[in-house]
């Protein structure tokens, strides 16, 4: 299996390391080494490691105490810490960055895996939502973490627009694209609206959308609307206008995740589903990974966000690795990524995300 440093794959995204947070260069051979063990043997077991543990990792041989006083020298540049007095070590949010920029080599896919993705990726018979979804889910699947896509912006023409009603201030809009895409997403609608002004926001829409794509009938649509406010019921406008901006104002298009109840196999107490269910809170809420996602949009590979890079992950113990794709054309169009616990094997979900975003991009043509 050929082995990569990470750079072939991508380049660091989030907050740059503080002046205290040293740079591999400047850690002596056998600090890289027992920083490396360390984190490798928290990736597999998600416990702290020992310095008995150490010596039968290490080719080198060094005594437990050697490898103790490394370790203490590692702890006091912030790349280690100590859960309890008696414990062993665990690399800090600071340590992982350094050890996926410096020291992580990456492998290959197997064939069989990448066959399995171009083969399950594949969206013949079916639209492309579906295929995204596909690849989500599978992404998910095959990392053992919650995955996510920003789908593509559909820039077709509409044919129809319709707000369904879900119970007091939710809707769906459902929109269908001249080449028969079909599309929901949901908005907020004022509360004690009567189904008639649904039916009106959705006609209205309808009467000035056919024909015309989000962008370019945006702009017609809100002057006419400070036009006739008169005529039309506040709460319709407001609607109208929340329908418009879930599609015209938002950066990328549609948000997609899968398996989150994947980000729960690695509780151990309470506070860690606190943790967790505020994550969730903020995946259903797709706000800051559509920040995050359209910030990947604007990188040309791999992305890795690390418990405190990211203000969403720094409370609940998670990493986020996600790559954007493109068109034929070469233009970035989405993004899709994983998220999981900060001990993520980083070394097989780098190249399976890149690979997806690769095969992905095929599909969108």
């Amino acid at each position: 299996m050929a082995i990569h440093r990470l750079d072939a794959f991508t380049r660091q995204a989030g907050v740059a390391p503080t002046r205290a947070t040293p740079s591999v260069a400047e850690l002596n051979d056998r600090a890289r080494e027992v920083l490396k063990q360390v984190v490798e043997a928290y990736v597999a077991t998600g416990e702290p490691v020992g310095s008995r543990t150490l010596t039968r990792r290490l080719v080198e041989g060094l005594s437990p105490a050697t490898i103790r006083n490394i370790m203490a020298d590692l702890q006091d540049l912030g790349l280690l810490y100590s859960p309890h007095t008696s414990a062993g070590r665990l690399p800090t949010d600071a340590g992982l960055r350094l050890f996926v920029n410096g020291l992580l080599e990456v492998g290959n896919l197997a064939d069989d895996e990448r066959l399995t993705i171009e083969a399950r990726c594949a969206a013949v018979g079916r639209s492309m939502t579906e295929a995204l979804e596909q690849a989500t889910s599978l992404l998910s699947g095959l990392s053992g973490c919650a995955g996510m896509v920003l789908a593509p912006k559909t820039e077709q023409p509409l044919k129809h627009i319709e707000f369904v009603p879900l119970g007091p201030g939710r809707a769906l809009v459902v929109t269908v694209t001249q080449g028969g895409h079909v599309e929901n997403r949901m908005i907020e609608t004022p509360l004690g609206m009567p189904p008639s002004a649904l039916v009106e926001a959705g006609n209205y829409l309808n009467a000035r959308l056919a024909g015309r794509t989000f962008d370019d009938a945006r702009a017609a649509i809100h002057e006419d609307l400070r036009l006739k406010r008169a005529e039309l019921d506040e709460r319709t406008t407001r609607v109208i206008e929340s329908g418009i901006a879930s599609w015209a104002g938002e950066p990328g298009g549609a948000l997609i995740v899968r398996g989150q109840a994947r980000l729960l196999q690695d509780i151990t107490a309470i506070e860690d589903l606190d943790r967790i269910r505020l994550l969730f809170e903020a995946l259903e809420r797709g706000e800051s990974f559509m920040r995050l996602l359209d910030l990947a949009n604007t990188a040309p590979g791999v992305q890795i966000f690390i418990g405190t890079d990211n203000p969403l992950f720094a409370h609940s113990g998670c990493s986020m690795v996600v790559a954007p794709f493109r068109d034929s054309r070469e233009k970035i169009v989405g993004a899709i990524g994983v998220i999981g616990p900060t001990r993520l094997n980083y070394a097989r979900i780098i190249p399976l995300v890149d690979f997806t975003a690769r095969t992905v991009g095929r599909l969108v043509g």
